[in-house]
C-alpha cells in the first residue's frame, strides 16, 4: 500500500475513541444484579447497549415512557422497574428521530432491550429490540450498571396511539 492511503488511515485511527457515561458503583451493581424479580406489581426493563465496536465513539439517549433513563454507551445497561399489567414505551434517539418498541410488561417479569447502532446518512442511528431472556441475561452479566438521568433532550414526546 502507499503512503499516500496509510498516513491518512493512522491519523483517522488515532481520532477515533470511545464514547463514556457514568457508571454506578461497585455496590449498586452488585445490588441490582442479586435481585431476580421486580418488586410486587411491577415488571423489570433492562436495556443494554452492546459491546460492539460500530458506533463505539457514540452516545445515545434511551427514554422509557418519554421520560430520560440516560446516554448509553458501549457496554453499559440501565435497569427500570415500571408497573406491570400494561403496554411501555422504549425508545432511542436516532439520526433525524427517535425509534420507538412498545413493551407490554407482565408484573413479576423482567424484559431485555438491546440499543443498536445502524448505519446513518450523516452519522450513526440508534434502534432498539427485544431479546429473549437468556441473551439478555449474559449481556447484563458483562456489563456495566450506567448512572441513570443524563439525557440531550431529558424527555419526548411519544408516538400516538
Amino acid at each position: 500500500m502507499s503512503n499516500k492511503v496509510i498516513i491518512p488511515l493512522l491519523l483517522s485511527l488515532a481520532f477515533v475513541g470511545c464514547a463514556s457515561v457514568p457508571k454506578a458503583d461497585q455496590q449498586a451493581v452488585q445490588l441490582q444484579k442479586s435481585i431476580q424479580a421486580p418488586q410486587a406489581g411491577n415488571a423489570g426493563i433492562f436495556v443494554y447497549r452492546s459491546n460492539n465496536v460500530i458506533g463505539s465513539a457514540l452516545k445515545k439517549d434511551i427514554w422509557v415512557n418519554g421520560q430520560c433513563l440516560g446516554e448509553t454507551a458501549r457496554g453499559v445497561y440501565f435497569y427500570k422497574e415500571v408497573e406491570g399489567g400494561k403496554p411501555h414505551t422504549v425508545s432511542t434517539q436516532s439520526e433525524f428521530s427517535p425509534n420507538h418498541l412498545s413493551v407490554s410488561a407482565e408484573s413479576g417479569k423482567n424484559y431485555y432491550i438491546q440499543q443498536y447502532i445502524k448505519p446513518g446518512v450523516f452519522i450513526g442511528g440508534a434502534n432498539v429490540k427485544l431479546v429473549d431472556e437468556a441473551e439478555g441475561k449474559q449481556a447484563i452479566e458483562k456489563y456495566s450498571l450506567a448512572v441513570a438521568g443524563t439525557c440531550y433532550k431529558p424527555s419526548i414526546e411519544l408516538p400516538k396511539s
